[in-house]
């Protein structure tokens, strides 16, 4: 199990846009379904986007879909969450982790996260 760590996180106004970016240690992302997750205080964790192994097909949350775009940097070797439009309810610590298939939850261990404040 590879250690997962997120970055891209911050604070954005409503209408703007960030990229997160996910990496792994001891792993290659690109054979692995990698799906992003967030989290709010006392919630728990939800699924956003996914990306299958292999082939690269893409699956979102219905409330991100048109919004949120997730993708493989082939030459980094992360798994990107492009978040544009991006509204207050989308406020979260942003977490991302192997699954065993999309729309399933996650096998290894939640990394450090990273946080998204949208607010005015």
């Amino acid at each position: 199990q590879g250690q997962f760590r997120e970055s891209g996180g911050g604070s954005v106004q409503p209408g703007g846009s960030l990229r997160l970016s996910c990496a792994a240690s001891g792993a290659r992302l690109d054979l692995y379904d990698i799906a992003w997750f967030r989290q709010t205080p006392g919630q728990e964790h939800e699924g956003v986007a996914c990306i299958v192994g292999y082939k690269d097909d893409t699956f979102y949350e219905d409330v991100v879909k048109g919004r949120f775009i997730i993708s493989r940097d082939k030459a980094k070797g992360t798994v990107d969450l492009q978040m544009n439009n991006l509204k207050p309810e989308d406020t979260a610590v942003y977490y991302c982790a192997a699954v065993h298939r999309c729309g399933s939850t996650p096998y290894t261990p939640w990394g450090q996260g990273t946080q998204v404040t949208v607010s005015s």
